[in-house]
């Protein structure tokens, strides 16, 4: 604690806040909450319970969605994650795990069913032991959230199949090429954020047309999947198994995933993790515009929190040698920073500008995606300056409801935005002498300029004139 007073005392100062002032929205315990989060059932107490034990990140920002979403989101996260501990057992031979897998989704209408064949080295394999009381609970639900939980979960265990198959029997390699890696991501996560998008909208609490928006919820999971595999990279290779394409890492001249860890190959290894930092930060503009449309604020924060953890995630292991050591995660109170300033889209997209920056600032002339990173960190940069643009300043007023927006009058886009107001105030014709002041104000810059052209041009023709005359004259 005291070295993080000296080195970051902000973010010292942002735990000690968080710790004293931060307030749950909500307790899934209160009687009140019974009805929507399931805490009188026992079953559902022990749902609540895995959550808590399979990740205690996700858990907090779920146990605060709004009413019965919270419990819905809660099922369709234990649901996939029993889907992925099955994928996860490398122990399990492929003609075991094939048959569970691609039957995987029929158990959640299998009252009863469990499964206990997973090694007891995998952390969640107690949740699959006593998988009956999620179907318990799975079986509740009214269709509209039913149908897309087994719908996801169907597609997600073919695709897990298929991958799992490939590695066993026809690569030593999971994933060999960048599309292949794309199209894994997507079984792996892209479909869990098509089937959040799903639910959002089946409970009302979002647009019904979010559900159709697959191409930015599908980017919204690729995000948060990359970056896991971009961090995960020793833990992976470690237990023999890597995600990263072997596409991506072969053309810096490595034979084999474990090369890349070796210290003399310390430089090369950091120039395939800044592509896999640069494949990951393709998803941001689309993630950023997936944020924009949520209105329901549980709900945004359920999705921004993880988005800029991620982008934070990226920033820490970009030209980090330690990813290569170790797994790396980011500080807690820069995490408990983030979570304080993901409240709406304009503040998570500075997140993610401010980040972007941070990444250029540590990318090497030397690195073969050196041009890439600046091109992608300014698309970043211009998506922000686009939809929040930096003349506009936003302030919260004490005096008044809300926020206030006021113009930097020192920025030239000002004064254009300001012509443009009383233009457009002049044709509704509530402002004619303004506009027309305004007006006259633009044709004596034009007058100026025009005047300081001819001057110059004069200027010239004398200037020759004079040349000519005094060198070129017999």
């Amino acid at each position: 604690m005291l070295k993080l007073g000296v080195t970051h005392p902000e973010e010292l100062r942002a735990l000690i806040a968080f710790r004293l002032w931060y307030e749950k929205k909500r307790d899934i315990a209160a009687q009140e909450e019974h009805e929507t989060s399931g805490w009188d059932r026992e079953s559902m107490r022990r749902c609540w319970t895995f959550l808590d034990k399979t990740s205690r990140s996700f858990s907090a920002v779920i146990k605060e969605l709004d009413g019965d979403l919270a419990r819905i989101i809660c099922l369709y996260y234990l649901v996939l994650r029993g889907l992925d501990t099955v994928e996860d057992d490398t122990s399990l031979p492929d003609e075991v795990k094939q048959p569970i897998l691609r039957s995987f989704h029929t158990k959640l209408s299998a009252p009863g069913w469990t499964y206990n064949g997973v090694r007891q080295e995998e952390k969640d394999r107690q949740l699959l032991v006593e998988f009956d009381i999620v179907i318990d609970e799975v079986m509740r639900l009214e269709p509209r959230y039913k149908d897309p939980i087994t719908d996801i979960t169907r597609k997600m265990a073919t695709g897990m199949a298929d991958f799992c198959h490939r590695a066993d029997t026809k690569s030593q390699f999971g994933v060999e090429t960048l599309e292949e890696y794309d199209l894994y991501c997507h079984y792996v996560a892209g479909l869990v954020g098509e089937g959040l998008s799903r639910l959002f909208s089946a409970s009302g609490k979002e647009a019904p047309w979010l559900g159709d928006e697959l191409v930015l919820s599908n980017s919204m999971g690729m995000l948060l999947q990359k970056t896991n595999i971009l961090r995960d990279y020793r833990e992976d290779v470690d237990t023999n198994r890597l995600f990263w394409p072997r596409e991506l890492w072969a053309r810096y001249g490595f034979a084999h995933p474990q090369e890349l860890h070796d210290p003399k190959n310390e430089e090369r290894a950091l120039f395939a993790l800044s592509e896999m930092t640069l494949d990951a930060l393709r998803h941001v503009p689309d993630a950023l515009d997936y944020l924009t449309l949520l209105k329901n604020q549980s709900v945004f924060n359920f999705c921004a929190i993880p988005a800029t953890m991620a982008i934070a995630t990226l920033e820490t292991c970009f030209m980090n040698t330690n990813v290569l050591h170790r797994n790396v995660k980011i500080r807690k109170g820069q995490a408990v920073q983030l979570i304080m300033r993901s409240t709406n889209p304009r503040e998570v997209a500075l997140i993610f500008r401010d980040y972007a920056r941070k990444i250029h600032t540590k990318a090497r002339i030397s690195d073969p995606n050196y041009m890439a990173l600046c091109i992608m960190c300014g698309k970043i940069e211009q998506w922000v300056e686009r939809h929040y643009p930096s003349f506009v300043s936003i302030q919260t007023s004490p005096t008044a409801e809300g926020v206030q927006a006021s113009i930097v009058s020192t920025d030239p886009r000002a004064r254009i935005l300001q012509r443009d107001q009383m233009l457009e105030r002049k044709k509704r014709g509530g402002a004619g002498q303004a506009a027309a002041a305004d007006q006259s104000g633009f044709m004596w810059e034009l007058v100026v300029f025009v005047l300081l052209g001819m001057v110059v041009i004069v200027g010239m023709g004398v200037a020759i004139a004079w040349f000519v005359a005094t060198y070129l004259a017999d």
